[in-house]
C-alpha cells in the first residue's frame, strides 16, 4: 500500500469547504479513513504518520542496500573462487552468504507483522492486520489485570498521599481563593443552565408532597398546650384584648349605629338609639375590665378554651381529620402553590447576587470554611488517613464495578480500527527502528556465516 503522501492529507481548507488551506495546514491536517460507508473509522493517520512513513521508506532502502551488497559479494566471491582465488574467498563468501540468508530471513520476519510478503497468503503473516482484534483484546486484559487490579490502585493512591498534599494546597496561599472562585463560576452556571419553570414545579411538587405527607394536628396540639403551660398566650391574649378595647373606642358611632339598626322596627328611634348608647357603654366597660384584670373570667374562658383545643388535637380523630383537611385545602390552593414557586425565584437571586460578590459573607465563609479545613488536612493525620481511606474504597468500587467497561473501551477501540490503517499507522511509528533489525540480521548473520566457516576449516 502507498504510502500517504501531504497531498493524501485532508486539509482544513477542504474540509470547511473554503477550498484553501490557511499557512501551516500541511503540518496540522489530518487524514480521515473513511469506510465503505462513508463514516469514519478509528484511526486517524495523520501528516506525523506520513512524515515518519518517509523515514521507515529510507531505513528499508538502506536494509535493503546491506542485501544487496552481501549479494554482489557473494556473486563476485564464488566467481573468485572458480577462477582460482586464494583461501580467503571462501570466508568472504561464507560470510556473504549467511549475512544474504540473515537478511533475507529478517526481512520476511518483519514484512509479516505488516502484510503477507510477496503478496503470498503464507500462513501466520500480516499478523497485525489478521490479528488487530486479539491484540486489542489482550491489551484490554493485559490494562485490567496489571494496572487496573485492586492491589494496584490502592497501593499507588496510598504511596501518593492524597489527603495531606490536598490539604496543603489548601492551605496555600491563593488556593481557597480559587476554589471559591471557580466554584462560585460553577454554581452560576448550574443556575444559568437550569430553567427556572422546571425547578419551581420540582420544588413546589417536593414542598407539597413533603407538607401533604406531614401530619400537622397533633405536632400544633403539642406546640399549643406548651405554649400555654408557661404562659407564652398570655401575650397574644392581652394584645388582642387592647385591640378590641380601641376598636370599640374609634368605631363608638358605628357599632351604636349597628346595634340600634338590629332593633325591631315597631319601636321609636330615640329609644333604638338609647339602647345602643347602653350597650355600646356595657361592651366597652367589659373591654375596660379584660383588658385591666389579669384574672378576668373571660381570659380564664379563653384559656379553657385553648386548652380544650390543644387536647382535642392530639387526641380528638375528628378534630385531627379537620385539621388535616384544612390543611390539604390550603395546599391546593393556585395562592399557596404559586407563593411555593416563588421562593426558588427569590432563592436564585441571592445565591447569584452572593456567588458574584467577592466580598460577599457566602464566598468569605466558604473561602475561610476551605482553608481552614486545609490547613486541619495538612497537619492532622488521622484526617488525612480518613480522606485516603476513602478514595480507596470509592477507586476500588470503581475498578471492581467498571473495570469491564473500561478494558472494553481498548478492545472496541480497536476493534473499529480499519486493518490496513492500523497497520500502515503502526508501521509508521515502528517501522523505522524495525529496519534495523533487518540490518543487524545482515551484519550479524555475516559474522556468523564467517565464524562457522573458520571453525569448519580448523577443524
Amino acid at each position: 500500500m502507498k504510502p500517504v503522501e501531504e497531498a493524501d492529507v485532508v486539509r482544513t481548507g477542504e474540509a470547511t469547504g473554503t477550498g484553501a488551506a490557511p499557512t501551516g495546514a500541511t503540518a496540522s491536517a489530518v487524514a480521515v479513513p473513511v469506510g465503505p460507508a462513508g463514516g469514519p473509522m478509528g484511526v486517524r493517520y495523520t501528516a506525523s504518520d506520513a512524515a515518519k512513513q518517509r523515514g521507515v521508506r529510507r531505513m528499508k532502502a538502506i536494509a535493503t542496500g546491506f542485501l544487496v551488497a552481501a549479494t554482489i559479494v557473494y556473486i563476485l566471491t564464488s566467481w573468485a573462487i572458480h577462477s582460482g582465488a586464494g583461501s580467503w574467498a571462501g570466508y568472504v563468501q561464507a560470510a556473504a552468504e549467511a549475512g544474504m540468508v540473515g537478511a533475507l530471513a529478517d526481512w520476511f520476519a518483519v514484512t509479516a507483522l505488516f502484510r503477507h510478503p510477496l503478496g503470498l497468503p503464507i500462513p501466520h503473516t500480516a499478523i497485525i492486520p489478521t490479528k488487530k482484534d486479539v491484540f486489542g483484546r489482550s491489551l484490554g486484559q493485559f490494562v485490567g489485570e496489571n494496572f487496573l487490579s485492586v492491589e494496584v490502585v490502592r497501593g499507588r493512591l496510598r504511596g501518593l498521599g492524597v489527603g495531606r498534599r490536598l490539604g496543603e494546597w489548601l492551605s496555600a496561599p491563593g488556593s481557597a481563593e480559587r476554589v471559591t472562585r471557580e466554584a462560585s463560576a460553577a454554581l452560576r452556571g448550574a443556575l444559568a443552565v437550569l430553567r427556572d419553570e422546571d425547578v419551581q414545579a420540582v420544588v413546589g411538587e417536593a414542598v407539597t408532597r413533603r407538607a401533604a405527607a406531614q401530619p400537622i394536628a397533633q405536632p400544633i396540639g403539642a406546640m399549643l398546650a406548651r405554649i400555654l403551660a408557661e404562659g407564652g398566650h398570655k401575650g397574644v391574649v392581652d394584645l388582642c384584648v387592647v385591640r378590641a378595647h380601641d376598636w370599640l373606642e374609634e368605631h363608638s358611632d358605628q357599632v351604636i349605629r349597628t346595634i340600634s339598626e338590629e332593633a325591631p322596627g315597631w319601636t321609636p328611634k330615640f329609644i333604638d338609639n338609647k339602647i345602643g348608647v347602653r350597650v355600646y357603654r356595657e361592651l366597652l366597660r367589659f373591654a375596660v375590665d379584660v383588658r385591666d384584670d389579669p384574672n378576668h373570667a373571660a381570659r380564664g374562658a379563653v384559656d379553657s378554651f385553648l386548652e380544650d383545643f390543644a387536647k382535642e388535637l392530639r387526641t380528638d380523630p375528628d378534630t385531627i381529620a379537620r385539621v388535616e383537611r384544612a390543611k390539604a385545602d390550603l395546599l391546593a390552593r393556585s395562592e399557596v402553590q404559586d407563593l411555593i414557586a416563588s421562593a426558588w425565584a427569590a432563592i436564585r437571586a441571592m445565591v447569584l447576587e452572593a456567588a458574584e460578590d467577592e466580598d460577599s459573607q457566602l464566598r468569605i465563609r466558604i473561602r475561610d470554611g476551605i482553608r481552614s479545613f486545609g490547613r486541619r488536612l495538612a497537619t492532622d493525620p488521622k484526617m488525612q488517613a480518613k480522606l485516603d481511606g476513602w478514595l480507596e474504597d470509592a477507586a476500588e468500587y470503581v475498578v471492581d464495578t467498571y473495570r469491564g467497561e473500561i478494558t472494553s473501551i481498548i478492545s472496541d477501540t480497536v476493534a473499529g480500527w480499519d486493518a490496513d490503517e492500523a497497520s500502515r499507522k503502526i508501521e509508521a511509528n515502528v517501522g523505522r527502528d524495525l529496519q534495523f533489525i533487518r540490518i543487524n540480521g545482515t551484519v550479524v548473520g555475516a559474522a556468523a556465516g564467517l565464524l562457522i566457516h573458520t571453525v569448519s576449516v580448523l577443524v
